[in-house]
């Protein structure tokens, strides 16, 4: 009896270790890969180059920080755009848990870091090579399949580029691998279990809640896809797919309505609305097919990038026409052609006739499914080499071999080809060369390794060898690229604290106002130091205000009408009266810090109205010089006012989701406010709720009789509220059933 329960001990601890190796591999491959943004030596340390990382995600993600550290939640945030519905831009991610998880340790760690953000970027990066790494375990029932999935998904191309930078991305495309697996779960039994299906519905959920519509558009589609190919497979019904297909995606929708709901009331009123074709067909072109055997050399970017070990592998996959393989060869072919955008046939065919394709520009992120397909093809290429039986499959070993051989003689011929023309122009065909070198590299290494794998009976060491094929060529091309790196600090990135000419700004406490921060402040970084600005980068902009601000408007107009106090600019005289207070530099140049001599208060009443019902017509009015947007209110609506002059009205109290006016008119009058109009804000006079009215086609006023009155603004969407009951009943659904789930399952463990 000791020594059979010793011997099981053994076997289990064996077993426990063929499991943990690999994962242990992973992480050691991460921290590699990553080790100057994780080291601790400052002369050796990078940090993500500014851009979108920098200026909209690191600065909406402050704002976070800020507003949560205060107990409140973030609806609006007043510090871009002239305003907009924080809780409905989807990219700001308010309620996505490792987000919160963020800012809760950085809070605890002493405040709000660049890095902090940094480290939960690369943090994702190693769950998605986990998490990979599980489902093609479970796909192919190989480590070496789930190694190499997780290698290629991780580290290709597509994750280390643009994604890194673009935080969205990455953190909506991580969560392919839970919600696969909960397919391959689901249906792994003779009749369908839809329990695991929560599983997908949970990371779909947790796709939609990270912020990138698009990316989660893609998993969608490509979860019902999947679902459908694994139910039919099985030779299930249409009603069991129709039906486990809407579990999912109830699920999903639960989880993120908190988000979903309000972002889908901001879409239908931003820009994107007026998109067409010809703002959403951009993808590859086509000739960037070249770039999965020669990275860098067309763009900057080259996210179909696998190595040319995952190609070779993924074609055995596909060649060897194992369980799966054909499926994902389809998702692969689709997501290329899908790619190219207008460039090929496949978009515009879809484009008329899939539902929510219209909403999102830049095809060429459907490289996103174009390498998880690669990856699953490669994990099931090497599991197929692993499980080759040498004397039943010797004549196909033998025709692996000549291919290979033929792509030897290729690769070398096309290597001197390009040596050739690189002696004769060193600089324009230096990267050419340097990427085809490592290329043919692989594939006489691959050849060499794989020829001998067909033929031998212990193969664990050559697969072991095709892996580190893999990871020198994936680490060569995209460990440290310099357009997602800089030899920087993170703390000398971005300023937390605010530099001097906007310091000067935030020390003006004399009532409510705006800058123009085109210069000097930029991107979103208002939202960082809490200064009102009415631009920003943000992709979803309210029509309206974007009419103003960012149209054919002069720019004194944009001034005029969202009170600007301040301007950033490197002119020496603006179009309006204004001084020169403070010069400093920025990433352009010198800037002067302009402050305008008679700004508009925040708070007008006006008492002449014009009255159209046309936005293009109010912008024809207000671009007319003769029109003074001081005296007279451009309304949608008649309303009966009462004859008088302009009279300033006092902001009593100023919060993001909370206004308070005072109000003395002189007669009945036109509350003119700086405020977007936005479904979701209300108001009351003295305590009775009143409307509020579309101004400029943009604002906001409110009607408001004579006599000293108090107006109080309130923003608290109904989408909002009715998102928050949905996602909170649907996180206690899934916290109970787990609950069950697992005491179920401690208790059957204890009882075995």
């Amino acid at each position: 009896m000791i020594i059979s329960e010793w011997l099981y001990r053994v076997h289990r601890f064996d077993r426990r270790l063929g499991s943990i190796l690999p994962v242990f591999l992973l992480i050691l491959l991460w921290g590699l890969f990553f080790w100057r943004m994780l080291t601790s030596a400052e002369a050796d340390q990078v940090s993500f180059t500014q851009g979108d990382f920098s200026g909209q995600f690191f600065t909406f993600a402050g704002y976070q920080y800020a507003r949560f550290a205060q107990g409140e939640v973030p609806l609006w945030n007043p510090y871009n755009n002239g305003g907009l519905p924080f809780i409905a831009d989807t990219q700001a991610a308010v309620f996505y848990p490792p987000r919160l998880l963020t800012l809760a340790l950085a809070n605890l760690s002493g405040g709000w870091t660049y890095h902090a953000l940094e480290l939960e970027a690369l943090f994702h990066v190693l769950g998605f090579t986990l998490l990979m790494y599980a489902f093609a375990r479970r796909l192919t029932g190989s480590p070496f399949g789930g190694l190499t999935a997780a290698i290629i998904a991780g580290y290709g191309g597509f994750l280390t580029g643009y994604p890194l930078l673009q935080l969205a991305i990455l953190e909506a495309g991580v969560w392919l691998p839970v919600a696969a697996l909960g397919i391959v779960e689901a249906t792994a039994a003779p009749r369908l279990r839809y329990s695991y299906l929560l599983w997908t519905g949970f990371a779909l959920g947790m796709s939609w809640l990270a912020g990138h519509p698009q990316t989660s558009f893609f998993l969608t589609y490509f979860l019902a896809a999947y679902f459908g190919f694994q139910v039919f497979q099985r030779r299930a019904t249409a009603l069991q797919w129709l039906t486990g297909t809407a579990w999912f995606g109830v699920v999903a929708l639960g989880i993120a309505a908190v988000q979903l709901l309000p972002g889908v009331e901001y879409l239908s009123r931003t820009t994107r609305v007026d998109f067409g074709f010809d703002a959403k067909d951009n993808g590859f072109p086509l000739h960037d097919i070249v770039q999965m055997i020669m990275p860098g050399v067309v763009s900057l970017w080259s996210p179909l990038y696998v190595g040319v070990t995952g190609l070779i592998l993924a074609l055995i996959g596909v060649w060897r026409r194992r369980r799966d393989a054909w499926f994902w060869g389809i998702v692969a072919l689709l997501a290329l052609l899908w790619g190219f955008g207008g460039n090929a046939a496949v978009f515009p065919a879809l484009y008329s006739i899939l539902p929510g394709l219209r909403f999102f520009r830049g095809q060429e992120r459907a490289a996103y499914l174009v390498v998880t397909a690669l990856a699953i093809l490669a994990a099931l290429g090497i599991t197929a080499l692993g499980r080759w039986d040498a004397e039943r499959e010797h004549l196909a070993g033998l025709r692996l071999r000549l291919a290979l051989n033929r792509s030897v003689y290729g690769a070398l011929a096309l290597t001197a080809l390009v040596f050739m023309s690189w002696i004769g122009s060193a600089n324009a065909y230096g990267r050419a060369f340097s990427a085809i070198t490592l290329a043919a590299a692989a594939v006489v290494v691959c050849y060499l390794l794989i020829s001998a794998a067909v033929t031998r009976q212990r193969r664990a060491p050559l697969l072991w060898g095709i892996i580190l094929t893999l990871v020198f060529e994936v680490f060569t091309v995209n460990m440290n690229h310099d357009a997602v790196v800089d030899p920087l600090q993170p703390q000398e990135q971005v300023a937390v604290s605010a530099p001097p000419p906007v310091a000067s700004v935030l020390a003006d406490l004399d009532g409510v106002f705006r800058v123009d921060g085109l210069r000097g402040l930029t991107a979103n970084y208002g939202s960082l130091y809490g200064l009102q600005d009415i631009r920003g980068i943000s992709p979803l902009w309210l029509a309206g205000p974007y009419a103003i601000v960012e149209g054919s408007l002069p720019d004194e107009r944009a001034w005029e009408l969202f009170a600007v106090r301040y301007v950033f600019s490197d002119w020496m005289e603006l179009p309006v009266p204004s001084e020169i207070v403070e010069t400093g530099p920025d990433a352009f140049g010198v800037v002067n810090l302009h402050r305008l001599s008679a700004p508009r208060p925040f708070a007008l009443i006006l008492y002449d109205t014009w009255i159209t019902a046309d936005d293009a017509e109010a912008l024809t009015v207000l671009a007319d010089p003769a029109f003074q947007p001081r005296r007279t209110i451009i309304l949608e609506t008649p309303v009966a006012l009462e004859s008088g002059e302009p009279t300033p009205a006092q902001v009593a109290s100023f919060a993001p989701e909370r206004i308070v006016i005072v109000t003395d008119a002189r007669a009945r009058g036109a509350l003119s406010i700086a405020l977007p109009y936005y479904p979701g804000w209300t108001a009351q006079l003295d305590g009775e709720p009143v409307d509020i009215l579309r101004a400029y086609g943009a604002l906001s006023a409110v009607i408001v009789p004579p006599g000293r009155h108090t107006v109080e603004l309130l923003y608290n969407p109904m989408t909002y509220r009715v998102g928050l009951i949905l996602s909170l009943i649907t996180w206690l659904c899934l916290g109970i059933g787990g609950g069950i789930a697992a005491i179920r399952r401690i208790s059957r463990d204890g009882s075995s």
